[in-house]
């Protein structure tokens, strides 16, 4: 009898901003094996709206990357940029509810006015009451004067006062951009996503998407964060530290070094083999159990760890927009 087919469906989805780096493919190879661990399918999307930000060609080296080092996706990939209808229609279905308002907000207004917050920078509220400007105006969704928690697969249970630690956030952009909240909650239901797999820097951004999907009545999926990688010094790998892009002509080593930083370490005599039979292995062990809740973890052998204070700069830039 054939084993039955797992109805678990999850993704990756990168920003083409740049090469991925280890950080970024220890996310993908984690949301890679909790699906097909779980006989379920692995998607792929491409968080593309944010254009000042896409690099030339990062769409494909990501693609020629992920491929060679052996994770290939399970149906069509969808681009951010392809759907901006669906993200209008969620935004009107939103507006509707009364709980929208325009911002009219500056930069230097939200720099010098911000709250500090448990994820980042909190917006005060200074448009709550209203707004004279019509043009240059962002969407802000209003969050109640409330608690709000929900419980992360690696990270535990997660609580937030959403009027003090989150605050209300921005559904369209001024420059007329959807925002990245609104757009990644119509994105998980549209694609049918059941759990998100991502880095433990992105809480502050799950607790508003599960905002928006509640506003939208979408059935939220589960969540699990992962550690994020740091270096020696305690800064996120990522692209803005200009992270070193992992190489294909190193898929295996990478592969190796990547089950490592989620604790799944793998014997010698598999070290050597091509990323195929490599990742069979790691499918048949995995152990989710191992990655463990810390909200951060060093690179293997990178030196002693320090607090990153890594959601600052995203948390940052996501709340001056």
């Amino acid at each position: 009898m054939s084993k039955p087919i797992s109805s678990y469906r999850g993704r990756f989805a990168p920003t083409p901003s740049g090469p991925l780096h280890l950080g970024s493919l220890v996310t993908a190879l984690a949301s890679y094996l909790q699906a097909k661990a779980q006989g379920g399918v692995w998607l792929l999307r491409i968080d593309d709206l944010d254009t000042p930000r896409n690099a030339p060609g990062a769409e494909e080296q990501i693609l020629r990357q992920l491929e060679g080092h052996g994770l290939h996706w399970d149906e069509a990939i969808r681009r951010e940029s392809q759907h901006i209808e669906e993200y209008q229609a969620a935004l009107r279905a939103l507006e509707r509810s009364g709980r929208v308002y325009r911002c009219s907000c500056t930069r230097a207004t939200l720099e010098a006015t911000s709250l500090p917050g448990t994820d980042g920078p909190v917006y005060p509220g200074t448009c709550r009451s209203g707004t004279k400007a019509q043009r240059n105006t962002s969407l802000r969704l209003r969050v109640d004067d409330d608690d709000f928690s929900f419980e992360d697969g690696w990270q535990g249970l997660q609580q937030r006062h959403l009027l003090q630690d989150v605050g209300d956030f921005v559904l369209r952009r001024a420059d007329g951009v959807i925002g990245y909240q609104l757009a990644c909650a119509v994105d998980e239901a549209a694609q049918g996503i059941t759990e998100v797999v991502r880095g433990a820097d992105l809480i502050g951004s799950t607790i508003r998407q599960l905002l928006v999907m509640q506003g939208l009545r979408i059935e939220p999926p589960m969540y699990r964060h992962l550690p994020v990688l740091v270096d020696a010094a305690g800064r996120k790998l990522s692209k803005q530290n200009h992270a070193a892009p992992v190489q294909i002509e190193q898929a295996s080593v990478n592969l190796v070094a990547a089950l490592r930083c989620l604790n799944q370490e793998a014997p010698p005599e598999i070290s050597g083999l091509s990323p195929a039979p490599l990742l069979e292995w790691a499918i048949g062990n995995w152990s989710p159990s191992r990655v463990g809740s810390s909200a951060w973890r060093t690179v293997p052998g990178s030196g002693a760890l320090q607090h990153p204070g890594y959601n600052a700069a995203q948390q940052r830039e996501e709340w001056l927009q």
